[in-house]
């Protein structure tokens, strides 16, 4: 399996050659601490003035973006627990130098299982799907209306939750159901947007 970079992460990664092996390790480190603790901006500003090949002479923002760059990078790859040959791959239509490409994948090696142990413990323990049943109800007439057609859809959802199960029953009409059925699917095509993966990469 390889990662899908957006464009913006790409941009992000394209800083590393640009700094020292020293100083992409020690990026590295500063990603996983970003994941212990959250972001800090003193950290990004004393990383922009250590020294690779001289004075990095680049703002905090810029080593910032390398960070989270090099922390999704990260993140994902230790998420999917993917092969090193898949890793390889991933990072290689970056361009970087067999050097640098070489020193990232000794970075997801040696954070990987730290960094799988850290998002497991940043997730929240909401319910998640069992199974699900579902029955179609149609009214064809009553007392005040000999001919009408009232569609009704009930839906048994089991969930797991703290080791155990629970069932919530809901009913809704076709209608409802489809109106949420599309706004699912809009909420998942933005999802794709640079704008919701930059959330949703800093919240994690």
């Amino acid at each position: 399996m390889l990662l899908d970079l957006s464009e913006e992460h790409k941009e992000h990664l394209a800083f590393l050659p640009q700094v020292d092996s020293a100083v992409v390790a020690e990026f590295g480190r500063i990603a996983v601490e970003f994941l212990r603790r959250g972001s800090n901006p003193k950290i990004y500003e004393g990383a922009a003035s250590k020294k690779g090949r001289g004075k990095l002479n680049v703002s905090s923002d810029t080593v910032q973006h390398g960070v989270e760059g090099l922390t999704y990078l990260l993140t994902e790859s230790s998420k999917l627990m993917i092969s090193e040959l898949d890793f390889q791959d991933s990072v290689f239509v970056l361009g970087f130098s067999e050097e640098l490409n070489k020193l990232l994948l000794q970075l997801y090696l040696d954070n990987r299982k730290e960094i799988r142990t850290i998002l497991s413990e940043l997730a929240p323990d909401l319910p998640s799907y069992h199974s699900l049943e579902w029955r179609l109800d149609v009214q064809l007439a009553s007392r005040s209306l000999r001919q009408q057609i009232k569609p009704a859809v009930t839906i048994k959802l089991h969930l797991n939750h703290n080791g155990g199960h629970n069932t919530n029953v809901l009913q809704t009409d076709p209608a409802t159901l489809l109106h949420l059925v599309q706004q699912l699917e809009q909420a998942l095509e933005e999802m794709k947007t640079n704008h919701c993966r930059r959330v949703v990469r800093n919240i994690k």
